[in-house]
């Protein structure tokens, strides 16, 4: 089974919106509409499904969310789904979805991040159809700043094209925009200057490997289950290695690190060439930071670890795609990642 890669967009391609964890309440419906509005001004027509309630912490029943989630995926007339957002408890929707059935489709484009990693990272391992780990919906108006790309300009990419990606080394680490006084803010607030770091030494990194990851708090949870078979992925897919990236949404750093070397345990980073973390503002705890958290837990892989990526919860965002090769620079004066779909 080789990666297998959606065609790019085109105008007039169909995206499908529906919430496999999380919906949209009514006091946030006018920034959906703005997001909505954005995707269709780069040409494309937008399909929302049922499962948008945003009253509870899931969007509709288990088995609603994962029957639409299917049915937009194996459409034919469908070429990329994308949720408003994340959520809680997309766990729920794994034993629920016709994995037969996805792996069959030709493949369309599922964006997402923070709890859609608990479906995205199982999608590209178990049926090899690359996945985009960038900006949800809600996210979409913001311009992305230089350097960077929208997940649009992602699913658009011409296949085998390479694109590089350099960070603004600037993110913002206070507070968060208002979408219900604000729904139709685009510019970010980057208030503070930052760049990679690596944590394990002080050598330049100069490394490849095809890109697999996710959310910390929602992956952990499926170590090792056959949804979360990195080692047979890249036993097929990636026999030179991986580019493992994981990213903490909110947990302090002694749950941050309880789920690392659980994840380690279970052979998550087994093929892993390096590791990137995502810059995160999710607290350290009295003995312990998340970078120490890190070290402690995949120090021992005796591999490149570089932190303060934007592929996390901190804004400006670096979509990835799962399943493509990656190279990745870092020295002190330059940082990089490029990624071809092939």
């Amino acid at each position: 089974m080789s990666v297998r890669y959606p065609r790019p967009l085109r105008p007039g391609d169909r995206v499908g919106v529906t919430s496999p964890s999380s919906g949209i309440g009514d006091e946030l419906r006018a920034r959906f509409d703005v997001a909505v509005s954005d995707v269709r001004a780069r040409g494309y027509e937008v399909v929302v499904g049922h499962c948008m309630d945003g009253a509870g912490h899931a969007s509709a029943p288990a088995v609603d969310r994962a029957a639409e989630l299917v049915s937009m995926m194996t459409d034919p007339g469908i070429s990329a789904v994308i949720p408003p957002w994340g959520g809680e408890t997309a766990i729920d929707l794994l034993p629920l979805l016709d994995w037969d059935r996805l792996r069959d489709a030709d493949p369309t484009w599922l964006v997402g991040y923070s709890d859609l990693s608990t479906v995205m990272t199982p999608l590209t391992l178990l049926t090899g159809t690359a996945t985009v780990h960038g900006n949800n919906l809600m996210d979409t108006p913001y311009r992305a700043p230089e350097g960077l790309l929208s997940w649009l300009d992602v699913v658009a990419a011409p296949q085998g094209r390479p694109f590089t990606q350099r960070p603004p080394e600037r993110h913002r680490a206070t507070g968060r925009d208002d979408y219900r006084t604000q729904p139709e803010v685009r510019a970010y607030t980057l208030d503070t200057v930052g760049r990679w770091t690596r944590l394990d030494a002080e050598e330049d990194v100069e490394v490849e490997g095809r890109l697999i990851g996710g959310c910390i708090e929602t992956l952990s949870n499926l170590a090792g289950t056959a949804y979360l078979d990195v080692t047979a992925f890249a036993r097929a897919q990636a026999p030179d290695g991986v580019l493992t990236y994981v990213e903490a949404a909110g947990d302090d750093a002694f749950a941050i690190c309880r789920n690392l070397h659980g994840m380690r345990l279970a052979g998550f980073f087994d093929a892993a060439n390096a590791v990137l973390v995502g810059r995160t503002s999710a607290p350290d705890a009295p003995s312990l930071t998340q970078r120490q958290a890190i070290l402690d837990a995949l120090g021992p892989l005796g591999v490149p670890i570089i932190a303060d990526v934007e592929c996390g919860h901190v804004p400006p965002y670096l979509p990835l795609v799962n399943g493509a090769r990656g190279r990745v620079v870092h020295t002190p004066t330059r940082s990089e990642l490029t990624q071809t779909l092939d």
